[in-house]
C-alpha cells in the first residue's frame, strides 16, 4: 500500500523583479537635452525597487549599443558605477565628478571619472541609451583603470556568478539640428 503523501506547501508567489526608474524621462522616451552632451550633461536621477534579498552592492552601466567602437563589438561606455552600497535605493541627479562618489562607489566613462551624457549626432537615427542595473551578492571593490573599456571588462569579470537581479531602462537621443 502506498504511503499517503503530505499536501504540498502552497507555492510562494514570485518576488517582483528588480525595477529601475527615473523621474527625468519615461522608459523608452527621448532623454531631455539637459542630461546630454548637447545640454548640461548632468546625470539623471535613478531609483530602484524590489531589491533581491542578499544584495551587497549594485553596478550601474549606461551604454550606447548603437555604436560599434573602432569597428569592434565594443559599444560606448557612457557611465559605469560600481560598488554602490546594497542599501542604496538610487542615485540623485547630478552625481559629482571624480573616481569615488560620496557613498564610496566608483565611476568611469569614456570621458573619464564622470557621467558622459548621450551624444548621438543630429544626422542619423536616435540612439538607444541603455541603463542596466545589476544587484550583486558581493562587492566589486576594484579601482578604476585609465581605460573605461578595460575597467568595464574587469568589473564584468568580478560580477560573474554574483548577479541576483537585473533591471533595464532605456532613453532615446539624437542631437537637435
Amino acid at each position: 500500500m502506498a504511503a499517503a503523501q503530505a499536501p504540498a506547501a502552497p507555492a510562494q508567489p514570485p518576488r517582483p523583479a528588480l525595477t529601475l526608474t527615473s523621474t527625468a524621462f519615461p522608459d523608452g522616451d527621448p532623454i531631455p537635452v539637459k542630461y546630454t552632451q548637447a545640454g548640461e550633461q548632468v546625470s539623471p536621477a535613478l531609483s530602484w525597487t524590489n531589491v533581491p534579498p542578499g544584495t551587497q552592492s549594485f553596478v550601474l552601466h549606461m551604454r550606447d549599443p548603437d555604436v560599434a567602437r573602432n569597428k569592434t563589438t565594443e559599444d560606448q561606455v557612457h557611465w559605469l558605477v560600481w560598488n554602490i552600497p546594497g542599501t542604496s535605493t538610487g542615485l540623485a541627479e547630478g552625481q559629482p565628478k571624480g573616481e569615488t562618489l560620496p557613498d564610496g562607489s566608483r565611476q568611469i566613462s569614456a570621458s573619464g571619472a564622470v557621467y558622459r551624457g548621450p551624444g548621438a549626432p543630429a544626422s542619423g537615427p536616435q540612439h538607444h541609451y541603455t541603463f542596466e542595473l545589476y544587484a550583486l551578492d558581493t562587492k566589486v571593490d576594484l579601482p578604476a583603470g585609465a581605460d573605461a573599456w578595460a575597467t568595464r571588462t574587469a568589473v564584468w569579470k568580478a560580477m560573474e556568478g554574483h548577479i541576483l537581479g537585473k533591471a533595464v531602462y532605456v532613453g532615446l537621443f539624437r542631437r537637435p539640428q
